[in-house]
């Protein structure tokens, strides 16, 4: 079939012409060598169409770039820092040492400090250099390095989405990445990715980290003049930092000037601010770098995170990803001073020669009476015992819990005989304190599942008479009488009250005549909270231990200051009024502190498997637990004999010296 009419007039007139035009190749007017020499308007073709062909090859290698969704791990993994209570750092977790920090957070001189040493034309040009391309394709040609010749833009792809390596395929991705990137994401906002993820040694990645390791500030207090040796670092961080030798201090300092007068250069720094920078900004030899888990700070840190993640609403996968600053009520010299005091005391364990030194486990905390935890000790290495003793609800309480059946007395009365209305109780009400009493009910004696009266059994076997007060029973740590009360007030009621004083109720034992002996188990933190709220006249106060935490910057919503009143201001004085007693004449007089008005309370268990200290002023309340335990069969083993402890009485007596001598320690500092 012929061709439509139109188009075969068409190509009638257009095939001459593309004959006419067709190079005559090798040239038919030439002789010898001659006919093979392209003329000017063929090799003005050929470099046309080599042009053309190689845009339509970067247009189709365009075309099929895509910025990556994940970007490499370590761009964006960050490190959590936390802070003591004082705002000094305490400890930092995470694979870098990095944290983002929005641009606007960064001074403008220090952003073109860095721009005038990497990038002057950053906010012009298209995101690569055509004149950096040559200078790296010629390298490459001459020995096969691409490195140099790249745009802010092509460096932070290659940071965060590309490997190091040095070849011309990783270079020509690196070019059409950045092309995609400069039209798809904003000026600033490049640059900011490009400041957070730059390397600036030291250990440090991004521009917030490297102004606390080289000058122990925040980068938005950095001026120019401190910009401008960060801003050398960008250019090789190993020969730039000055504090490496005396050739790295030249080098920097040059680099350093080199910087400022650019900046002078391109109308970002005026000549009369550049003479204001004459003296190099020395950087410090101490401040920045990492500060590990070891010792105590992996405890305080891991329970800082707890409660981010728990009241934070925080998932451990985010917090793991880093970026969060962590400030907490730790106090610094307590937590020394409560450190010094228990490995003081551990100091008179001997496990290589004593067999019941072995095994020894201490877990202390101190919290005020408004719920913030100041101190704790919670093992002797946090990267070698995870395990957090301060926390350990393993340990029962013994005879510490008695304050709280006495606390629940004064507060709900007493039934002693069936369908009786509660009597009222008083520090001065006669209890009957004698050894092996029975305990009873409204309906006689009670009787364990093995068929046998349950009996109060009082340290040593001693008889203490049967009309006994209240108050003497609680300074002497009588058993048989708290045994007896719990049961007249009500089991149910003293859970209640020992809920409402701070203690968990996960924590608390079955509901038997032992449970007012303490067979509950709460940890030393909860311990002081719930006797720190007799220090606050009654009033409870919820502990915490993180007062603020900013993602990169922004706010993480935690729960305000939570308090509830558990007890009356009369009941918690009768109730500290005793327990001074405890400390002046009765169990705890060896953890008398001259000076110092202090209530606390002595605890042990039947089985003398734990001994405690908790003790308390106005302003705080510690709680010093020891016990022995396998953690790999996590059975509790029995203290007797441990630091050669030769006291027929149950329990040991470091729990006391450990509050006397931290006590002491603190109320100097």
């Amino acid at each position: 079939m012929p061709p439509w009419p139109p188009l075969r007039r068409a190509l009638e007139r257009v095939v001459p012409l593309l004959r006419r035009a067709r190079p005559a190749y090798p040239r038919p007017d030439r002789v010898g060598y001659r006919r093979w020499i392209p003329s000017w308007r063929q090799t003005a073709g050929g470099l046309l169409g080599c042009a053309g062909l190689l845009a339509f090859l970067v247009a189709v290698a365009y075309w099929q770039t895509d910025i990556p969704e994940n970007p490499n791990s370590f761009a964006t993994q960050q490190d959590n820092v936390f802070y003591w209570a004082d705002g000094t750092e305490m400890a930092r977790t995470g694979w870098v040492s990095r944290q983002e920090m929005p641009l606007e957070k960064v001074p403008e001189d220090v952003r073109w400090a860095v721009l005038a040493a990497e990038n002057a034309d950053f906010y012009s040009d298209p995101g690569v250099s055509p004149s950096g391309i040559l200078r790296a394709l010629s390298r490459m040609v001459g020995g096969g390095d691409t490195q140099g010749g790249s745009t802010i833009t092509q460096q932070y792809v290659k940071n965060v989405y590309l490997t190091q390596d040095r070849t011309l395929s990783r270079k020509a991705q690196e070019m059409m990445l950045a092309l995609k990137m400069d039209n798809t994401f904003g000026k600033d906002e490049i640059l900011e990715g490009y400041l957070n993820t730059g390397w600036f040694g030291r250990g440090t990645y991004g521009i917030q980290r490297a102004a606390q390791a080289y000058y122990g500030k925040e980068v938005s207090e950095l001026d120019a003049s401190e910009g401008a040796f960060l801003a050398s670092l960008l250019k090789g961080a190993g020969l730039y930092d000055p504090t490496l030798g005396p050739e790295n201090r030249e080098r920097a300092v040059e680099r350093w000037a080199w910087v400022l007068d650019r900046m002078v250069r391109i109308g970002k720094l005026t000549p009369a601010e550049r003479a204001k920078y004459t003296e190099f900004p020395e950087p410090t030899e101490t401040t920045g770098g990492r500060t590990d888990l070891s010792g105590r700070r992996g405890y305080l840190a891991e329970l800082a995170k707890s409660y981010v993640v728990r009241y934070g609403k925080v998932s451990e996968k985010d917090f793991d990803l880093g970026g969060y600053q962590v400030h907490t009520t730790f106090d610094r010299k307590k937590t020394e001073a409560l450190d010094k005091a228990v490995r003081d005391a551990r100091g008179r364990l001997d496990p290589g020669k004593r067999k019941a030194d072995r095994f020894v486990r201490t877990g202390a905390a101190t919290v005020s009476a408004d719920g913030r935890i100041l101190a704790l000790y919670g093992g002797p290495d946090f990267l070698e015992q995870g395990f957090n003793e301060s926390n350990a609800v393993t340990v029962p309480a013994g005879s510490a819990f008695a304050p709280f059946v006495y606390a629940s007395a004064l507060t709900d009365g007493i039934v002693r005989e069936r369908e009786a209305p509660r009597s009222p109780v008083t520090p001065l009400t006669p209890y009957n304190g004698q050894h092996n009493a029975p305990v009873m009910t409204p309906e006689g004696p009670y009787w364990d599942r093995n068929g046998k009266v349950v009996k109060g059994r009082n340290d040593g076997e001693r008889n203490w008479g049967t009309s006994i007060p209240l108050r003497y029973a609680m300074v002497n740590s009588v058993n048989s009488t708290f045994l007896q009360l719990g049961m007249d007030v009500g089991l149910d009621r003293v859970r209640g009250h020992a809920v409402n004083a701070g203690l968990l109720p996960s924590s608390l034992g079955p509901q038997v005549p032992a449970f007012a002996l303490g067979n509950s188990t709460p940890s030393a933190i909860r311990m002081a909270t719930a006797y720190g709220t007799f220090a606050a006249e009654g009033v409870r106060s919820e502990p915490y231990w993180v007062v603020r935490a900013t993602r990169n910057g922004s706010e993480v919503e935690l729960p305000g200051r939570r308090t509830r009143r558990a007890f009356s201001a009369e009941v918690s004085a009768q109730v500290t009024d005793a327990l001074r007693g405890v400390m002046e004449e009765g169990t705890g007089r060896e953890a008398r502190v001259p000076g110092l008005r202090a209530a606390g309370k002595t605890g042990t268990t039947e089985d003398n498997t734990a001994a405690w200290f908790v003790g308390y002023t106005e302003k705080e309340a510690t709680a010093v637990v020891l016990y022995r335990m396998d953690l790999r069969k996590l059975d509790l083993l029995p203290l007797d004999g441990v630091a050669g402890h030769t006291d027929e009485a149950p329990g040991s007596p470091l729990p006391g010296m450990i509050w006397k001598d931290y006590t002491t320690a603190a109320a100097r500092s």
